[in-house]
């Protein structure tokens, strides 16, 4: 009895110990580690949701950009981390999903080291394709593609981007042999495709929307499981005949392993808060982005299923891990 009564006890001064430090949070700046480069759009999302965070927490939100390695510097460096709430990591799908299984040694575990915070929003891809291409639908291309087997390419915006996860799932799907052309980034991806060196690219909407507009691409297909409002005219992908096509690089917030709950419940009430400002929603939705929000519980259970998902596509693709 007097063994329950002291566990008791030093329960409760554990509590009253943590209680000033967790109701002064935060009472200096917080840091984003972004996991891209600065200009991208991991770094854009991240800036915006900053920008209103430091408000509303009333501490400066810094940006420090930590790119490199598809996103598991950055991610790396979140990890080791102190577990307090003031280092956070921005990051996308492809460095707490696919990097596990397409890289040997990323030096972190997206599952283990790091605590789901908030989930911000998602970008869907587009096939498009020159603008003096001959192909007018996704039907055409894929039609061509299967009556010319290891002759038609494609430009793609480098290994485990979510432009390549959608390249990959539409060529298993349509059973389509064709060359992928990797580039460093969407950039020369679209100059080349605009150029007709390449018959397609699959690419993020945000990117592609202003080629598109200006008459220098067109899109066959979203590959998104809905149309984007940014371009509600194109087609999803799964509604041309491949049902269950949806890729999207989704963009979340995560803090290290052990950091209090209380500071983590803090931070997702916050930035569901600033997602469902109009003005954001305008924003992001501006750019091609799907707002997406929800409970901690929520996002972890959409990391892990999705961490399943893409590491299980790639191990079952025979794709060899880069060093």
């Amino acid at each position: 009895m007097k063994k329950l009564l002291r566990i008791a006890i030093s329960a409760v001064a554990f509590v009253l110990f943590c209680a000033p430090a967790l109701s002064a949070y935060p009472d200096k700046p917080v840091k984003f580690i972004v996991t891209f480069p600065a200009g991208g759009m991991t770094d854009i999302l991240a800036r915006s949701v900053a920008t209103e965070l430091q408000n509303r927490l009333g501490q400066p939100v810094v940006v420090d950009n930590r790119g490199g390695m598809a996103g598991s510097i950055g991610a790396r460096v979140g990890a080791r981390a102190p577990a307090d709430g003031y280092t956070l990591t921005f990051a996308n799908v492809g460095a707490m999903t696919l990097n596990t299984v397409l890289y040997s040694n990323i030096g972190y575990d997206p599952l283990k080291d790091f605590v789901p915070v908030a989930l911000v929003g998602a970008v869907p891809n587009m096939v498009a394709v020159p603008a003096d291409s001959p192909y007018r639908t996704l039907a055409d291309l894929v039609g061509d593609a299967r009556r010319n087997p290891g002759k038609m390419n494609y430009a793609s915006t480098g290994t485990g981007a979510s432009p390549w996860m959608g390249a990959e799932l539409l060529k298993s799907m349509a059973k389509l042999d064709i060359v992928e052309v990797p580039f460093k980034g969407a950039g020369p991806a679209l100059m080349e495709t605009i150029a007709g060196r390449t018959a397609f690219v699959f690419d993020a909407v945000a990117s592609s929307l202003p080629q598109i507009k200006s008459g220098k691409i067109r899109a066959l297909g979203i590959s998104s499981i809905k149309r984007v409002a940014a371009a509600p005219e194109v087609p999803t992908i799964a509604e041309q005949g491949y049902p269950g096509f949806d890729v999207v690089a989704w963009f979340g917030i995560w803090a290290p392993t052990g950091t209090p709950p209380e500071i983590v419940q803090r931070l997702n009430r916050e930035v569901n808060a600033i997602l469902r400002m109009p003005a954001m929603r305008e924003k992001l939705e501006g750019m091609g982005a799907e707002v997406m929000y929800g409970g901690v519980d929520e996002f972890t259970s959409y990391h892990r299923s999705e961490f399943e998902r893409w590491t299980r596509f790639v191990r079952d693709s025979g794709i060899k891990p880069q060093e």
